[in-house]
């Protein structure tokens, strides 16, 4: 189990995950199962990450409000039933989440595997603008964007964004992000 398998086991729970410097904050109506506190406790530094890349320059509100405004607009103006457009706002969130967290690496170095390029396995920018690029190989790129993601989703998650389809989204957001 990951750190965002973790945090969406909490929320199934019904439990907000916060931090408070290097404590995670823990409210819901009832008492978590020891369960959902087994995993949060062994995943804690990296939900303790997590939920810090979600802290941009962004309020949960306003996250909140960009989502209910794409799930409006997909719902009136393209006429999609409730579950699409939840999903269709739920992918524009997670593309602006991205673009608000880049993940910048050296170059010369795969950001997700870890190798250093050699002559059959060249690492590669991947990025538009100069200085944020992350150095992949070509191999390793879905994979790490599929990770990334998962991050976003669990950041947005953590601030009360979920789609009524949280549990297939990532699969449908595939083909819009």
């Amino acid at each position: 189990m990951s750190a965002a398998q973790a945090l969406h086991a909490a929320r199934a729970a019904g439990i907000t995950v916060a931090i408070d410097g290097e404590a995670l904050l823990l409210e819901g109506a009832a008492e978590p199962p020891q369960a959902v506190l087994n995993r949060l406790a062994r995943h804690k530094p990296a939900i303790l990450d997590l939920l810090r890349l979600g802290q941009c320059r962004w309020s949960p509100e306003r996250w909140r409000s960009f989502f209910d405004e794409r799930r409006r607009m997909a719902a009136t103006s393209g006429g999609q039933p409730r579950v699409q457009a939840e999903t269709m706002a739920l992918g524009r969130c997670v593309v602006e989440w991205l673009n608000q967290h880049q993940a910048p690496s050296a170059p010369g170095r795969c950001a997700w595997c870890g190798n250093a390029e050699s002559p059959g396995a060249v690492v590669l920018p991947f990025g538009t603008e100069p200085g944020t690029h992350t150095w992949l190989h070509a191999d390793c790129w879905s994979g790490w964007h599929r990770a990334r993601k998962a991050d976003a989703i669990a950041s947005l998650g953590a601030m009360g964004i979920v789609a009524a389809t949280i549990a297939t989204a990532g699969d449908m957001l595939d083909d819009i992000t």
